[in-house]
């Protein structure tokens, strides 16, 4: 098993629930998908996080938070406790209302560490709005002139949702209309793999996060692509507590990578993408 130097965590949610009863879907996630126990739905506690992230090497986590949560949301709290250690992944955006969610947005990046904004096109708006969808591009626009990353899940979702608008095949036109714009494929591309890293190799501005994806089962011709023509495009994550850090780090160092590209895979990668090479 290689050692691990540095890594970066891409997508830890402290809190599933922010407080409230998990919703149907994410029940039917931990029971029939992940197999997870009650520690699943357990807000993440500070010091621990932070405990697990040192042993381990991971050196920065972005930690998921609901735009609509403002300050009084458990990752922006442990945000502004440790900036050296985390910033802010914006999720849960009213797509829909373009204005005040972008005004909201806008507040948020002034006011917090934010990394990337993040869409699931299965978890909203009953799964009818692909990301090629002109829905999305009021937030296309402002996170290029913002220059934030978006992140979108691509491949089927794991709660019984729609799955057809994250085929990743609907960022090919994203990709030719929005050039300057930095996209992020989260939580893998299963059961489209091949159609991503296509799309990889044809963009630029395009990536792939594996968040929520065990290391080792990730396919082979990814793992193919990450230790050739993709060392710089493939981007570490856990989606802890769906997967643990412990868990995830320790399975990629298992993936037999070279040491360079395994170290790109975790840290360098994310390093460039996210924080402009700041984290280093």
């Amino acid at each position: 098993m290689a050692t691990v130097k540095r890594a970066i965590d891409c997508l830890v949610n402290v809190s599933l629930t922010g407080g409230q009863d998990p919703p149907d879907w994410l029940v039917r996630v931990k029971e029939d998908y992940f197999k997870g126990d009650d520690s699943f739905f357990r807000d993440a506690d500070y010091d621990e996080l932070i405990d697990e992230m040192d042993r381990l090497g991971v050196r920065r986590a972005i930690l998921l938070s609901p735009l609509n949560a403002g300050p009084s949301s458990l990752a922006r709290k442990f945000a502004e406790k440790a900036p050296d250690r985390f910033s802010l992944g914006i999720g849960r955006l009213d797509l829909l209302r373009p204005m005040p969610t972008l005004r909201a947005l806008t507040e948020v990046v002034a006011s917090a560490p934010v990394s990337y904004v993040s869409v699931g096109p299965s978890f909203w708006g009953d799964g009818n709005y692909p990301p090629s969808d002109a829905v999305y591009y009021p937030l296309y626009t402002k996170a290029c002139e913002l220059g934030l990353p978006v992140c979108v899940n691509t491949g089927l979702p794991g709660p019984p949702l729609p799955g057809e608008a994250q085929n990743p095949i609907h960022l090919d036109r994203v990709c030719v209309r929005f050039p300057e714009l930095k996209l992020c494929m989260t939580h893998g591309a299963d059961p489209w793999w091949d159609t991503a890293v296509r799309l990889m190799i044809k963009y630029r501005n395009l990536h792939l996060m594996t968040s929520a994806w065990s290391p080792k089962h990730l396919p082979q011709s990814l793992v193919h692509y990450i230790s050739t023509r993709g060392k710089k495009k493939v981007i570490f994550a856990s989606d802890s507590p769906v997967l643990s850090l412990t868990r995830t780090v320790t399975e990629a160092a298992a993936l037999g990578l070279a040491p360079e590209v395994l170290d790109d895979y975790l840290f360098g990668n994310a390093n460039r993408f996210f924080f402009d090479g700041a984290a280093a």
